[in-house]
């Protein structure tokens, strides 16, 4: 159906009274209306204005124009809509026919489509089905799947293989999650593996704080093998040493039936143990030297696998470093020289592990915290030896912990660890041990002194004679004595060389092995002290002090010479234990040290025998000082004294050595002269005559005769030398008996005939000869007259004497 007539737009019309607000308020009103606009601001403003009976009979206005308008429209279309209808009506027939033919065609359709739909239904429930199946087919190999990984988790579990097991949960997390057809399966799942992951956490942790309390315990054990080890090697080097000395020193001694081949020791145990055995727990095993690594790695594996390897790395720091503060407490109520080896050993083992753990633990701990480290623990360790040593007063207790420290210096340089600050304490306390260890040995040699009976020692065995005189090499031959055997020294002798040897090992030892290679001049410098102001200083004490009657002086005195044998045994002893050549030590060695002890045991040697001679030599009271004739015999006084001397020697040559039994015969002999020329310059002797002056030749002669003698113990020249201790008496008295003693007066007659003469005693004595009678001088024809002759000579070698005094 068409219309002729479009639909216009109303627009409102034109009024004469545009003032009225009525009107124009339905005018616009209708304008609205009519274009479909808005009528809300009317009825807002006709409620705000209290005026809705306007608006409402504005709305009835308009409507009753339009159904005017309404019903001109139907009368303009009435024709049209009965011709519409006649064409619906004959419409209707057609669609009636249509309708009949469709209905038709849809029974055939029907019953033909029917089987089709019928075979589609089932096709399509068969797809359904299958679809369904495969679906379920899918997530049954999904939870066989799960199942699987599931179990094989739970076995590693039951197994603690945690690595596996964590394996095994994420790979059910990644690759079968989100594949989970249930729901309630995934949340389960969701929900139960951070429980697996905690409780694997927790169960690694655990064993790593068992692994933490047991490696403290294994540390120990470890240190202590290790630095027993160290101990070990450093015993095999002193057992090369011992050997190559014995060796230079047979070769020295030209025997060559003793043939000495120096074998190596096979290090291999100790090689092993600072290279093989260090290898041997790359695994984590225990390898040789008993302790487990295995808790600790898996335990950083397992971190590393749950992402928290940071977190473990710090823990691990943090937790070996509160161990190491704790190992470096020392026990108060423990003395450090029992609790020093654990606590040394506990520290030495704590940095073998570490060496161990920053070369295979894949950075676990980095060398620069290992090194922080260490540097904590050389401090701690520093400290602690300084205020120990401070307080210790044994110097054996000082060496046993030095010793310790220096083995574990060595421990612990084989793992690359700077020692230098230790071994610097130990340099820094030398002069305290020295000092301890000479007071330690001044009581034991005050000791030995005073527990001597200054009697020959006795020896029954060889086995004596090599402990007391082949050891310090006091023999003076190399043949072996018949026994048994009277040694030419007492006791004394024995006792403060092995307090000497004992000194020098010591003193040996606490220098080896603290850095300082060359430490001889040390060593000597401490041996030269204890010779000279410990050993020298007792010796000396006793002999002024102890020492009565000649047997004892005599003793002492051939002491002092063994002494002085066994001085040349203690300084090659210290170079040979320190390592340098014999011939540099001799070369620097100096005088003999206990040269005050010995000079003054034959001062008191000589003392005592002078005082025996004095007992003699006052029979020198008996001589005949104007006698008429010669005696030819000698004086009584002589005599005894030739007697005494005589058994001297006898006695003494057993003991002494010859040089010494030479120094004091010349200072007895010295002695005697001097006592002889005394006599005849003391008060007593008033006046002489040449008799009593030939009969003092006579006894000189003896005296002479006597040193003269003793070229069969001593040589030619000694026993010359010995002559000229009487060479004051002899001279005065060939001045005496000289027929032209104005010679004196003679410098080059003097000095080689009378330099032993003072002209001061001259005088006095020639005075005592010029006061005899004139008889003296002038009886018995020519003899009278050589002494008449004489006697003017001396009258003017007096006179001039005197003038030149």
């Amino acid at each position: 159906m068409h219309s002729s007539k479009m639909r216009r737009k109303v627009v409102p019309a034109s009024t004469d009274n545009g003032d009225s607000a009525d009107k124009q308020d339905q005018l616009l009103l209708s304008a609205a209306i009519c274009n479909g606009e808005d009528l809300g601001p009317f009825v807002r403003k006709a409620f705000a204005t209290g005026k809705p009976e306007t608006l409402l009979h504005h709305l009835r206005h308009f409507s009753r124009s339009k159904e005017s308008e309404i019903e001109d429209v139907c009368r303009a279309h009435y024709q049209d809509f009965i011709m519409a209808v006649d064409d619906l009506r004959s419409l209707l027939s057609d669609v009636d026919s249509l309708k009949s033919s469709l209905s038709i065609s849809n029974s055939q359709l029907q019953s033909v489509a029917l089987p089709l739909l019928t075979s589609l239904d089932s096709f399509v429930e068969a797809r359904n089905k299958c679809k369904n199946i495969t679906l379920a087919i899918e997530s049954l190999r999904t939870c066989a799947q799960l199942v699987e990984l599931c179990s094989r988790a739970n076995f590693h579990l039951s197994n603690n293989n945690f690595y596996m097991a964590l394996k095994c949960v994420d790979s059910i997390e990644r690759e079968l999650l989100k594949k989970m057809p249930s729901s309630t399966l995934r949340r389960m799942l969701e929900k139960q593996i951070p429980e697996i992951r905690a409780h694997i956490e927790r169960k690694v942790s655990k064993e790593f704080g068992d692994w933490l309390v047991e490696i403290r315990i294994v540390s120990r054990n470890l240190g202590q093998l290790a630095i027993g080890q160290a101990s070990a090697a450093r015993q095999r080097e002193e057992e090369l040493r011992i050997k190559q000395r014995q060796a230079e020193e047979q070769s020295r001694l030209s025997l060559r039936d003793c043939v000495y081949a120096l074998e190596e020791e096979d290090d291999e145990g100790l090689d092993g143990f600072s290279e093989n055995n260090r290898e041997g727990y790359g695994n984590g095993g225990a390898g040789a030297l008993g302790f487990d690594l295995m808790p600790l790695y898996r335990a950083h594996h397992i971190h590393q696998t749950l992402g928290l390897e940071d977190r473990f790395r710090q823990y691990y720091f943090e937790n070996r470093k509160l161990q190491l503060t704790s190992d470096f407490q020392v026990s108060s109520m423990t003395p450090f020289l029992e609790s020093h080896q654990t606590f040394l050993a506990q520290i030495a083992g704590f940095f073998i592990v570490e060496d161990r753990v920053l070369r295979t633990g894949g950075g676990l701990i980095s060398k620069m915290e290992v090194e922080n480290l260490w540097d904590t623990a050389v401090s701690k360790m520093c400290s602690v030896l300084e205020d120990q040593f401070s307080r210790m007063q044994t110097a054996n207790h000082l060496l046993l912990i030095k010793d310790y420290v220096s083995l574990l210096g060595v421990t612990l340089r084989r793992y690359g660890y700077p020692t230098d600050a230790l071994l610097d304490v130990l340099s820094k306390h030398r002069d305290k041990y020295h000092e301890l260890l000479l007071s330690d040995c001044r009581k034991q040699i005050a000791e030995a002194l005073a527990a001597d009976k200054l009697e020959q020692m006795y020896m029954k065995k060889e086995y004596e004679y090599s402990m007391n005189v082949l050891s310090f090499q006091l023999q003076t031959s190399n043949l072996m004595p018949a026994f048994p055997y009277v040694a030419p020294f007492s006791s004394t002798v024995p006792d403060c060389c092995r307090i000497v040897r004992s000194f020098i090992e010591d003193s040996v030892s606490f220098m080896s092995y603290g850095g300082q290679l060359e430490f001889y001049d040390v060593v000597k410098k401490y041996l030269d002290r204890l010779l000279a102001e410990v050993l020298d200083g007792a010796l000396l004490k006793i002999i002024n002090t102890s020492v009565n009657g000649v047997t004892q002086a005599m003793q002492m005195a051939a002491n002092m010479a063994v002494f002085e044998r066994a001085c040349d045994f203690f300084f090659c002893h210290a170079a040979q234990l320190s390592g340098i050549p014999l011939r540099m030590a001799e070369r620097g060695r100096k005088q003999f040290p206990l040269t005050k002890a010995r000079d003054a045991a034959e001062e008191m040697l000589s003392g005592l025998l002078k005082q025996k001679v004095d007992g003699f030599l006052t029979l020198i009271e008996n001589v005949n000082w104007m006698a008429d004739d010669t005696l030819q015999g000698g004086n009584e006084y002589a005599n005894e004294v030739i007697i005494f001397l005589e058994t001297l020697v006898s006695t003494a040559q057993q003991i002494l050595p010859v040089e010494v039994l030479k120094r004091v015969l010349q200072d007895v002999l010295s002695h005697i002269s001097e006592m002889i020329v005394g006599a005849l310059l003391g008060e007593s002797v008033k006046r002489f005559n040449v008799n009593a002056i030939m009969g003092l030749d006579v006894d000189i002669r003896m005296l002479e005769s006597f040193a003269e003698n003793q070229a069969t113990l001593l040589s030619d020249a000694d026993a010359n030398e010995l002559k000229t201790a009487l060479v004051e008496s002899r001279q005065l008295i060939n001045l005496l008996l000289s027929n032209h003693p104005e010679n004196f007066l003679n410098p080059v007659i003097r000095e080689r005939s009378y330099n032993a003469l003072d002209y001061r005693k001259v005088v006095a004595i020639s005075e005592k000869l010029r006061d005899q009678s004139d008889r003296l001088f002038g009886s018995f024809g020519t003899r009278g007259a050589k002494q008449n002759t004489k006697k003017k000579s001396l009258d003017a070698l007096i006179k001039r004497l005197k003038d030149v005094n």
